[in-house]
């Protein structure tokens, strides 16, 4: 499958271009970044080609791996679904639950097969665990506690934009939903509630009766930051393994090869832009009951 990627960032350098080079059955026609400089360098490194034209982009591949904010996404991968060019999308697909849907359907239209990077569907050891979970069965809850020190000396996601604006339910948000769910099942319902900053804490209801919760902020002090997720239940307690180093190059390999895979049978992956227009519409659930919180607690 001939893959085009958009985007020139720390992620489309660290995991998206590596990762699509390794993958079988998967060429790197060319990348398209919108600084030039930016892109003929991630280009010249992965030994493939800038373009510095979108459209010129589609028209020389079958699939496209998008690695920019996600507003830039939702717009570029409905150009690109519309073409009936393969999607690899980043999480969230979009920051607008309309969007999302308009990209869900458009991709279903036109039989567009789609994966969302959710990091932890496509690891080794997540995807051993939530095996473990699922089979065992009788969880009646779980939690994810994911604080990040986004703006300590180093990070290389320091100076996205869109993730200070957004904060960690849009974030980190994504992945809590889609781990909680892929252990318990799917989420039903979201209770979310506003902490100083961009912390938030979300209660959800999934539809097995199961309850989870997740505390998320990407401005946590140093000292505090940490990642922990488990279940519990009959067979007792259950902590998600961590995930090992260096793993998000693998996984996006892992993703693109089964992109390919799902463009093959017709067959939907199991987090596809369906999947991701969902998850979309809980974090714009929730972030509609968090600006309700601090309206009301700014009225005098």
């Amino acid at each position: 499958m001939r893959f085009g990627l958009v985007g020139t960032g720390p992620w489309a350098q660290m995991a998206h271009g590596p990762g699509l080079v390794q993958a079988e059955g998967v060429e790197l026609i060319g990348v398209w970044g919108r600084r030039p400089a930016e892109a003929g360098r991630l280009a010249a490194a992965l030994e493939s080609k800038a373009y510095d034209d979108y459209p010129a982009l589609l028209g020389d591949v079958d699939a496209v791996a998008f690695a920019v904010p996600p507003g830039i996404q939702a717009d570029m991968a409905l150009v690109a679904a519309s073409a009936g060019k393969h999607l690899l999308l980043d999480k969230p697909i979009a920051t607008d639950a309309k969007a999302a849907q308009a990209l869900a359907d458009t991709a279903t239209a036109n039989e567009v097969a789609s994966v969302v990077f959710f990091t932890d569907r496509f690891v080794d050891v997540s995807r051993a665990w939530f095996d473990r979970v699922r089979q065992a069965g009788g969880w009646l809850g779980g939690w994810m506690r994911w604080l990040s020190a986004l703006d300590e000396p180093g990070n290389p996601f320091g100076a996205s934009a869109w993730r200070h604006e957004r904060g960690a339910l849009w974030d980190t948000g994504p992945h809590a939903l889609s781990t909680l769910s892929a252990a318990l099942g799917p989420i039903d319902s979201l209770v979310a509630v506003a902490g100083a900053g961009d912390l938030v804490a979300l209660t959800l209801r999934h539809e097995s009766g199961a309850t989870s919760t997740a505390t998320l902020s990407q401005f946590a002090p140093p000292a505090a930051a940490g990642f922990e997720a488990a279940v519990w239940g009959r067979e007792g307690l259950s902590v998600m393994p961590s995930r090992p180093d260096h793993s998000q190059l693998a996984a996006i390999r892992v993703a693109a090869q089964e992109l390919a895979a799902a463009a093959r049978s017709g067959q939907p992956h199991e987090v596809d832009v369906v999947f991701g227009a969902r998850v979309v519409e809980l974090l714009a659930d929730a972030q509609a009951q968090m600006d309700s919180q601090r309206t009301a607690a700014a009225a005098p």
